[in-house]
């Protein structure tokens, strides 16, 4: 089949159209990349004091999850778990302690006491009542409980601990005064049961959140 020179222009001015609307020109592509860029900076300011926000309620949450599986797994294998909160490791460890030698279960890493502490009462704050327990007791920097086969939670002289553990950010590293009493959270160990209450500070006092 021969082609007109008319059909001819008519294809060239087809692929010429077609080269002109597909893809996207440099300069469209700067701008989406610009806007990207400027979106970005706008909203890394706010992720970072999100996630600082809320660093003590994460690691509470995690703190309690764990007294959990420890009692849970005491429990089923029939077990003493001991369960150490260890600053000087900065972790939450978890070993089998029914034998001569522990066995390490499960090490979990915790945020630096500069960004969240749980060694001391943050200044200033009334413990949580009822209960109303002591504060926990940490000796060389570790704070100990074991967790028994029969739902119970003992120190070393197996005495059934209840206490209250303390999480919150201080205002600089080393402070005893917390960034805000609003970021302050308490976990309450009730010795007996092996049951835990989780608080939140409301700026005012500890209320029970679950």
């Amino acid at each position: 089949m021969i082609m007109s020179h008319r059909d001819i222009e008519n294809v060239r001015m087809k692929a010429t159209r077609r080269k002109r609307t597909s893809g996207f020109s440099m300069i469209e592509l700067i701008v989406v990349m610009v806007v990207l860029g400027i979106l970005t900076a706008i909203s890394i300011p706010y992720i970072y004091n999100y996630n600082r926000l809320y660093k003590s309620e994460d690691q509470a949450l995690k703190v309690m999850d764990l007294m959990r599986e420890a009692g849970q797994l005491a429990i089923t294998r029939r077990r003493t778990i001991r369960f150490d909160i260890d600053l000087a490791q900065n972790a939450v460890l978890m070993r089998d302690d029914s034998g001569a030698t522990d066995i390490l279960v499960k090490r979990i890493p915790l945020e630096p006491v500069n960004e969240v502490r749980m060694d001391v009462v943050p200044a200033g704050v009334t413990a949580p009542n009822p209960p109303n327990y002591t504060d926990a007791a940490y000796v060389g920097n570790v704070w100990t409980l074991r967790f028994r086969s029969d739902g119970s939670v003992v120190n070393a002289a197996l005495i059934p601990v209840s206490a209250t553990l303390y999480i919150w950010p201080p205002v600089t590293p080393g402070s005893t005064t917390p960034r805000t009493r609003s970021e302050i959270r308490a976990i309450t160990m009730f010795g007996g049961s092996g049951a835990v209450r989780y608080w939140k500070h409301d700026g005012t006092a500890f209320v029970p959140y679950q």
